[in-house]
């Protein structure tokens, strides 16, 4: 009989049960409780009912432990002095998409060789998680494979589904069962209906396939998050973040049942894909914001160490410490500038709130 199943698949190699790395390495009572917080914070500035202006900044990608906790050492002690105006969460992405080919992210290439031990790259992005979370930073991340939130959801305070996977039913599936906020990014042509849809649809339950904390193949059943919001990136190299674009959207979500709130993504083609142009994009939201846009009630950076890209180099000590090895990103004293600078520009937040 002529074989008709699998004839492309190389191998299949068993995955480690999520319950066994939870079990492995545990989040204390004190780490749960912040992620708790945290994400109910999160919820309230969505609502509204959080004054204070959300900030999403770090690498566009983690793929080195020492640069990842250097970067949030800086960013928790920065966070200490904007706290009372900005709520800051540390961008900490492991997962990475591809138009083609290259590399898919620390969870899935770890040691950046091409071996692919994707049960090494979940236990790395568990510890570091854990190591940022230590520092009192809230974490935020996105969501690419639907299985890896069995793996290290219990540590994400806010997540994002990019720009590409918006339109996936598999992944407003996914979010609909989510226990943090999520933000849908619009898709990479600039069509923010598409974000609007994906979160209604993930605000309501759902039936699917996917797998339990034991790794079983499950009819999984979800309530629907209410949490979810749009995510402005911009699209064909037009950036979406000026006053009449932000309108335009916030009429939909008026007529919708979508009662969150609008984040803005500073990079991609909201900057030209020219990561110095993410200050333009910053200062024009915190200025649509001061002039009585509450709406608009966050921002996102692509940030590292040092300003720039890099492309994987064969040999691996040829990699220069803490630069992005995917999208360029600003440096950490532009960034600390950046947001000082939006600090001092956003209206005072009222006492008691």
């Amino acid at each position: 009989m002529a074989a008709t199943q699998n004839l492309h698949v190389r191998s299949f190699e068993k995955l480690r049960p999520a319950t066994e790395l939870l079990k492995a390495i545990p989040a204390s009572a004190e780490i749960s409780k912040l992620v708790s917080e945290s994400r109910a914070t999160i919820a309230r500035i969505l609502s509204g009912d959080d004054p204070r202006f959300m900030v999403i900044s770090g690498p566009c990608s983690i793929h080195d432990e020492k640069a990842a906790f250097e970067y949030a050492e800086r960013f928790a002690a920065l966070s200490k002095e904007i706290d009372d105006k900005i709520y800051p969460v540390m961008r900490v992405y492991f997962e990475k998409p591809r138009t083609t080919v290259g590399w898919k992210g620390l969870i899935n290439d770890p040691k950046m060789d091409g071996s692919y031990d994707i049960n090494a790259g979940l236990e790395k992005a568990r510890r570091i998680l854990l190591r940022i979370l230590e520092l009192g930073l809230p974490t935020a991340t996105e969501f690419l494979d639907p299985f890896v939130p069995q793996y290290t959801g219990d540590l994400v305070c806010w997540a994002a589904i990019g720009a590409r996977t918006t339109e996936s039913q598999t992944h407003r599936e996914m979010a609909s069962g989510l226990s943090m906020p999520v933000g849908f990014k619009n898709n990479t042509d600039g069509n923010a209906q598409v974000a609007l849809e994906a979160v209604e649809s993930a605000a309501h339950p759902h039936n699917f396939l996917g797998v339990d904390e034991d790794g079983a193949v499950s009819v999984v059943r979800t309530t629907g998050n209410p949490h979810c919001h749009i995510i402005l990136r911009g699209g064909r190299n037009k950036p979406n973040y000026d006053e009449a674009s932000v309108a335009e959207v916030m009429e939909a979500l008026k007529k919708s049942k979508c009662a969150n709130r609008i984040v803005v993504d500073c990079s991609h083609a909201n900057s030209g894909k020219q990561h110095g142009k993410q200050e333009i994009a910053l200062q024009e939201i915190v200025a649509q914001r001061r002039a009585g846009n509450d709406f608009l009630v966050g921002t996102m950076l692509e940030s590292h160490l040092f300003e720039g890209n890099q492309k994987i180099p064969d040999d691996l000590k040829d990699l220069k410490y803490g630069v992005s090895v995917t999208d360029a990103c600003i440096d950490f004293p532009t960034t600390e500038r950046l947001l000082r600078d939006a600090h001092a520009n956003l209206s005072p937040v009222p006492a008691g709130v």
